[in-house]
């Protein structure tokens, strides 16, 4: 105990490094939560290395299977480590707030970046860096955890599953048949101690965060008006959803749009705006709350969205650091690892290059801004400008 004490205080780091960690990421970080991964990984793993990329990709596994935004989950737990409770919050205001902040101004009437020839083309830039950041996320994760026969044919099964059931209980099924195929094929090198992921949450207050998740769930059901019914219906729209990121958009629309809180037309332009924005796309519930309600609207629906999956997340995590040191939770891991390279190689394909690559230029864009990443180590907040101006000045031209 003392050892890992000792360990924990030379690995600590305070709050505001955390914050102004994350803040260069929310203001950065385009393309999605499959690319959100990308960046955290090149951040956190690779350059400032808070932790090992099997750390790294257990904490992730754990965050794709458990229902809320999987990418603001992982950095949330990403600061929990790194600074304890006030990191953790660090790394969700850093990673959250640019995001939520522009939102709030679409909200109250700001212009659309796709409106004009070089505002689609900025937008188009920043999808195609996006293909270069999770094209190195799969890269360099399928090195170091699908590096077998075995884990790299569950990586194809993950692939496979998710493409062919493009939805959220697809994710969750390749998640849990590569723990069940990890049991079967993946023992071999089982049993050596990983890394403890010294989150500094006891297990009697992880259940009791779970408790308090059940208990404003069940609360959000009982029927409520104004701010109340606000509140609930967006907070049982964060705890349902497997997936984040777009898969909580029709949720949203029956809490929001059904009783009235915001119209069908501004509930459509938000969508198109969160496009436009770095950071997690749950922040558009700061946009439904702005136009239902004013600032105070935005900030109360903003917590609430994004409330139950860190609070089952934070929970659940001193459980999950005990079970992954047991040989047989191991082997499952083991799984669970080529599993997430699966994902993250399936949305490498769709929706990332589907939705991004459609001429020779693209392709050029996004390659060049690979080898940028993946050879000359440049800076991510480098490329990502780089490839912005070449397609404001694509869009321009066009």
């Amino acid at each position: 105990m003392g050892h890992a004490l000792a360990e924990l205080s030379q690995n600590a780091g305070t709050p505001a490094e955390v914050f102004r960690a994350f803040l260069r990421l929310g203001l950065t970080s385009f393309g999605g939560p499959i690319a959100h991964l990308g960046y955290f990984r090149a951040e956190f793993v690779e350059r400032r290395r808070w932790l090992d990329e099997r750390s790294f990709a257990d904490i992730v596994g754990l965050c794709q299977f458990l229902p809320g935004p999987a990418s603001s989950q992982t950095g949330f737990a990403l600061g929990l480590m790194r600074a304890g409770p006030a990191g953790a919050l660090a790394a969700w205001a850093g990673f959250t707030l640019p995001s939520a902040v522009l939102m709030v101004l679409f909200a109250y009437g700001a212009p659309h970046l796709d409106a004009t020839r070089w505002g689609a083309g900025l937008l188009h830039g920043l999808k195609l860096v996006a293909v270069a950041v999770v094209a190195q996320a799969v890269w360099g994760m399928a090195r170091t955890l699908a590096p077998d026969r075995q884990r790299a044919s569950i990586a194809v099964a993950a692939v496979a599953l998710a493409l062919f059931a493009p939805s959220s209980l697809g994710q969750v099924a390749a998640i849990a048949l590569g723990a069940l195929l990890g049991l079967c094929f993946c023992r071999e090198g089982a049993g050596a101690v990983p890394e403890p992921l010294r989150m500094p949450v006891s297990a009697r207050a992880g259940a009791a965060l779970l408790a308090l998740f059940a208990v404003l769930l069940a609360l959000a059901f009982t029927p409520a008006g104004g701010f109340a019914g606000l509140a609930a219906a967006i907070y049982r729209s964060g705890a349902l959803v497997f997936g984040g990121g777009h898969v909580v958009l029709p949720l949203l629309r029956d809490a929001v749009v059904r009783p009235g809180f915001v119209g069908e037309a501004a509930f459509l332009s938000g969508y198109g705006a969160a496009q436009a924005v770095p950071g997690p796309l749950f922040t558009f519930a700061a946009f439904l709350g702005a136009t239902a309600a004013g600032v105070a609207g935005a900030v109360l629906a903003l917590a609430a969205i994004f409330l139950p999956g860190l609070l089952l997340l934070t929970g659940t995590l001193p459980f999950w650091d005990r079970l992954r040191g047991h040989p047989r939770m191991q082997a499952a891991l083991r799984g669970v690892n080529g599993a997430v390279v699966g994902l993250l190689g399936a949305a490498l394909y769709d929706p990332v290059w589907t939705g991004s690559v459609r001429t020779a230029a693209d392709f050029t864009i996004a390659l060049a801004a690979f080898v940028l990443l993946a050879a000359w180590k440049a800076a991510p907040v480098l490329v990502v400008g780089a490839a912005a101006l070449l397609g404001t000045l694509l869009g321009a031209a066009a």
